[in-house]
């Protein structure tokens, strides 16, 4: 459960991109898409923004083979699908050669290295994580996978308990900045998105095995499938995939007990049918986890050190879309399910009881675009894309939202739900594309009606511009809007020492971007500056002059005003690659005396991320990654003294040999081991050594 903290013209596609002097030369002249954008450490992709297309691409997990073979893949941003060439915007995008070679077990830990996105971490190996992008909060932006929105609007806090591997994963993108008109709600200040492999194979049935261990009894044993599939016109794939991770954790409680331990484990189906007319693809995902939540939601008021939590998600979808005809047509159906069970006392319902909350979320869309003829189609071509989305969020709770009219039983317990909430979104956009040989421009808007509180229809607009004035310079511009409804949680939590508003208004906020791409092989250089205007911002504040009779409240701040610039130089010789990144973040609203705030006023001021890959000798490649953060804000502790966060530098790196069938590794997580708190009366774990080994057969 949720709980506050503290504080179309003609393409090439290219198919088989071999390690050859001639193959360049194969394309000159032409527009060329290849489906994975190969960064060796998370960078900006010149794309104009986050795909809602699920994609599919060669699932060979050898990541220093010499030959690749690329299927093609749309990477947009916009409602209407664009080519890369034709970007407005940029992403952020890790694809699957990168997740292969960074130090990490999660994604969680894998965005840690995406210079906007805040990753703040109550446990190791993504036990909990909030993720925030560009001084937002962990409810303010949207996540999904293969572009079905996946947010739990109970909470933000959980997002994270992903049914997914990172050896399903193809490539992870990250859109920074109001998406309101891509993705309607929650998507306030960005979006990421999971993009997973589908299965699909060349000749013989792939099954991947893979098993690690290391510090504080950690221990990770996983699976994947893929049976192989024809490469004929009509074709039908699938994979399977499931693991199991544990550990002891690295602290215990006052009473000598366990108290950051976790374990759980994850399956997921993935389908796809494809002719020449339709495509189709489907899945089917379950995450169970539970974890010691230590001191997670502990206050100097209820200083608890035991807690406990256990969540379970189920996560479905279908996904079509037409490929003949002038009116091009998408649609999805999904139903997500999240169940979570938190204990302030581990154990111990007696003492505290157990908060249950459980909900379900429905979903139907369905997308079009058409193109429209000009008289010189060979210089100019417009796109419109319309459509709409119903989204239905339904909360059933013990402890959170109105009284049922009829209560519904708690499956293995002898209590019932009593209290819950039920809202439908309904959104609808229209959007053009103006694209000529050098410029693009994109704009639209998205209609927004929520049945909470009788809001009106809502209209947020945007456009997206990017000029092309040389083949190693784009130039972008942006100005975008977006909206966020308050969590259940946000309006209805009241239980130790929290008091909610199930008033509180939609957030709203409102973007200018501007930045440049240079691109001269092997160095590239991108610099991004943003404004963000955001109203009714909600926060949970609390006022300290009132003494002991002071609770955290839910708010709507009048305002926040951020702004921010982003800047990353990569330079790619031969087989190493090196990168560096730098963001930064100010934020002007004023605390008021007194008023200590959990969201809006903390946030990285300062963050700085290295990133270097080095091949050693054959077969042998070392992984470096730094982080330097500096997080304004502060946490106040079980003695009622106020503490700012202190910057800190991590060094995390891998050691990694791999061989056609098989790799093995080393790795170590805060190699220094440094102290540092990520929320403030939570204190991570130092050094995590970790050693494993993957088979393919």
């Amino acid at each position: 459960m949720y709980k506050p903290t503290f504080n179309k013209r003609q393409v090439l596609v290219f198919r088989q991109f071999g390690n050859k002097g001639y193959s360049l030369f194969s394309c000159l002249g032409k527009e060329v898409i290849c489906s994975v954008l190969s960064v060796a450490t998370l960078t900006y992709a010149s794309a104009e923004s986050v795909s809602t297309q699920p994609v599919v691409t060669d699932s060979t997990t050898m990541t220093t083979a010499r030959e690749m073979m690329l299927e093609e893949v749309s990477v947009t941003g916009s409602r209407a699908p664009l080519t890369k060439s034709q970007a407005a915007k940029m992403v952020t995008v890790l694809d699957r050669q990168a997740i292969a070679l960074a130090p990490v077990q999660s994604i969680n830990d894998l965005l840690k290295y995406a210079v906007g996105v805040d990753v703040r971490q109550r446990g190791a190996v993504g036990a909990q994580t909030d993720i925030s992008i560009r001084g937002g909060t962990s409810e303010q932006i949207i996540l999904l996978l293969n572009g079905i929105n996946i947010c739990d609007p109970q909470t933000g806090h959980n997002a994270m308990d992903l049914p997914v591997d990172l050896n399903d994963i193809v490539r992870i993108e990250v859109l920074e900045g109001p998406a309101g008109r891509i993705y309607g709600t929650s998507s306030l200040v960005g979006a990421i998105n999971i993009v997973t492999d589908h299965g699909r194979r060349r000749n013989d049935s792939s099954l991947q095995i893979q098993a690690e261990g290391g510090s504080y009894g950690y221990a990770h044993v996983g699976m994947r499938f893929s049976p192989s599939s024809s490469r004929t016109t009509q074709s039908t794939s699938h994979s399977v995939s499931a693991n199991y991770s544990r550990s002891d954790g690295w602290s215990r409680s006052k009473s000598g007990t366990l108290n950051t331990d976790f374990k759980g484990g994850k399956g997921f189906y993935q389908g796809q049918y494809e002719d020449e007319y339709l495509k189709l693809c489907w899945h089917a995902g379950i995450a169970d986890k539970g974890w010691g939540s230590s001191t997670f939601y502990a206050s100097p008021k209820w200083q608890a050190d035991d807690q406990y939590e256990h969540t379970t998600k189920f996560y479905t979808a279908i996904q079509g879309e037409s490929k003949r005809g002038q009116l091009h047509l998408s649609g999805s159906i999904y139903w997500n399910q999240n169940r979570d069970r938190y204990e302030g006392y581990r154990g111990q319902a007696e003492k505290m009881k157990f908060n249950y909350n459980r909900t379900d979320v429905y979903g139907v869309s369905l997308s079009s675009y058409f193109d429209w003829k000009t008289s010189n189609p060979e210089h100019i071509m417009n796109r419109t894309a319309f459509g709409a989305e119903v989204r239905n969020e339904d909360l059933v709770s013990g402890n959170l939202g109105e009284p049922l009219s009829q209560t519904h039983h708690i499956s293995g317990t002898d209590r019932d739900y009593t209290l819950g909430i039920n809202r439908t979104n309904i959104s609808g956009y229209l959007e053009h594309n103006i694209l000529l040989n050098n410029l693009t421009i994109s704009a639209g808007f998205v209609a927004v009606k929520n049945t909470w509180s009788n809001m009106n229809m809502s209209i947020y607009p945007g456009v997206d511009i990017s000029y092309r004035p040389h083949p190693r310079w784009t130039l972008h511009a942006s100005y975008n809007t977006s909206l966020r409804m308050p969590s259940f949680t946000e309006m209805y939590y009241k239980l130790q020492g929290y008091s909610a508003d199930p008033h509180l208004k939609p957030e709203e906020m409102s973007a200018l971007e501007a930045g440049f791409t240079f691109h001269y092989t092997p160095f590239t250089f991108q610099s991004t500056f943003w404004h963000h205007h955001g109203r009714n911002m909600v926060d949970w504040i609390m006022d300290t002059s009132k003494g002991s009779e002071a609770v955290w409240e839910s708010v709507n701040h009048a305002t926040v005003n951020s702004i921010g610039i982003e800047a990353l130089a990569k330079l790619d010789i031969r087989h190493s690659q090196l990168s560096v990144s730098y963001s930064y973040i100010n934020q002007d609203k004023e605390q008021e005396g007194g008023i200590v705030s959990q969201y809006a006023l903390e946030y990285l001021r300062h963050k700085l991320v290295a990133s270097a890959r080095l091949p050693i000798i054959k077969h042998l490649s070392l992984g470096l990654d730094c982080r330097w953060q500096d997080r304004v804000g502060s946490y106040t502790d079980f003695s009622n003294q106020v503490c700012a966060y202190k910057p800190y530098a991590i060094v995390d790196t891998r050691l990694t040999w791999q061989e056609t069938k098989w790799k093995v590794y080393v790795e170590a997580n805060n190699l220094f081991d440094t102290s540092y708190h990520d929320y403030g009366l939570v204190e991570q774990p130092g050094r995590w050594i970790i050693a494993g080994a993957s088979i393919y057969l």
